[in-house]
């Protein structure tokens, strides 16, 4: 057969150069394909309160999850003054279609309101529920009971993560401000949020189970 040469050659060559960088393992955008979309589904704590939008805890949980090489997105569903079960209100439209996974971080609400630990026990796990029913994984971020509420309030409150997560074999993030509570120089003037280095160090603490909920989700 006679060889091909000319302008006829260079169009076949273009062809198989743009083919090629769309393979997986070509080194181009394709390559990665689409990133894990995770909504983190919580209240004012993980929103962002009293904070730019790039130091709330999404961003910079994206950015360090980034850094570490996972191809992720991180989405903020957080609402400040939500309880568990306004949570539960709003999941549907607060998780669409396409979602990956969700961590869950709610609760904080109703414990400083001191609602019967039975009512957001009851909502987080509704929301468990309806996720795994749409096939999509949860990771619970937990909260702790304030000292001041008792320690029988305390044990029904504090025990409702554990329960759920064992109940439904869902990752477990025991206290989602662990290192922060109670640390002035962490948290806003109110003492009840933290700040940008506050956040700093929830997420520091919690990515190594974050990085373990990643790793449990199904292989696309």
């Amino acid at each position: 057969m006679k060889r091909q040469s000319g302008p006829f050659m260079t169009i076949i060559f273009a062809c198989a150069a743009i083919l090629a960088s769309a393979l997986p393992g070509t080194g181009s955008a394709f390559a990665q394909g689409k990133p894990l979309t995770i909504v983190v589904l919580g209240d004012s704590l993980s929103a962002g309160y009293g904070l730019p939008a790039e130091a709330a805890f999404p961003a910079v949980l994206e950015k360090s999850l980034k850094a570490r090489g996972h191809h992720v997105q991180i989405v903020n569903a957080g609402v400040s003054g939500d309880t568990a079960s306004a949570g539960l209100d709003r999941l549907d439209w607060s998780v669409p279609e396409g979602t990956d996974g969700v961590i869950v971080e709610l609760g904080a609400n109703d414990m400083l309101r001191g609602l019967d630990p039975a009512v957001p026990r009851r909502a987080i796990e509704t929301i468990v529920e309806r996720l795994k029913a749409r096939g999509i994984p949860v990771m619970l971020a937990g909260m702790l009971a304030s000292p001041n509420l008792g320690a029988d309030y305390g044990r029904q409150f504090d025990g409702l993560y554990r329960d759920i997560a064992k109940k439904h074999d869902v990752v477990l993030y025991r206290f989602f401000l662990d290192g922060v509570a109670g640390e002035t120089n962490l948290n806003l003037p109110d003492g009840l949020h933290p700040t940008a280095a506050g956040v700093g160090v929830i997420v520091s603490r919690i990515l190594p189970t974050v990085e373990t909920f990643l790793a449990s989700l199904p292989k696309r």
